[in-house]
């Protein structure tokens, strides 16, 4: 990284019994003190969001489950864990608090091509799925987008997007408040 490019710090906003999220208290900390030559931008986090790319595939996937083992295949930087696992001793599997088999019958109604999913792939973006379910009290998504064609392209792609990560949103907001 160069210096003077930006860094994300991102910390988490209320669970349970912390009215006041420690790792959003962190980031904040952080802020203020800086990171040298870096500019640090801080960000309060109420979901994490991945995308990442459903080879082959002409429809929008949403995930409901990361898987913590079973990674074999060398990230594009040769890395695999030893272990074959995200979290050496985590659960096998972790669900997203955000009920994405009604986020995706929603679309479906409106006509939409998406589907739901409970397998991320055992790739990179489980991976990254997982750890983020697991450190994030399992407020995360993950979305995979088709590799090509109709629904791929960037006019239809982003409003169809913004629209599901809203309604993730939402129904976040209202068990919240349930």
């Amino acid at each position: 990284m160069d210096r003077g490019e930006v860094v994300v710090v991102t910390g988490f906003g209320a669970f349970r019994e912390f009215l006041v999220n420690p790792s959003w208290t962190a980031a904040q900390g952080l802020k203020s003190v800086g990171l040298g030559e870096w500019t640090v931008y801080v960000k309060e986090l109420p979901l994490a969001v991945h995308l990442g790319v459903a080879r082959g595939s002409g429809v929008i996937i949403l995930e409901q489950s990361g898987k913590n083992c079973h990674y074999r295949d060398k990230d594009v930087c040769g890395f695999c864990p030893e272990s074959h696992c995200c979290v050496q001793g985590g659960p096998d599997q972790l669900d997203s608090v955000i009920d994405m088999r009604a986020v995706a019958r929603r679309f479906q109604r409106a006509g939409v091509d998406v589907v739901y999913s409970r397998d991320a792939g055992g790739y990179l973006c489980d991976f990254a799925y997982y750890l983020s379910l697991y450190h994030g009290q399992r407020r995360a998504a993950l979305i995979h987008v088709p590799s090509g064609g109709g629904p791929a392209s960037a006019h239809r792609l982003v409003p169809l997007l913004q629209s599901i990560i809203q309604t993730a949103l939402c129904q976040l907001d209202s068990s919240q408040t349930a």
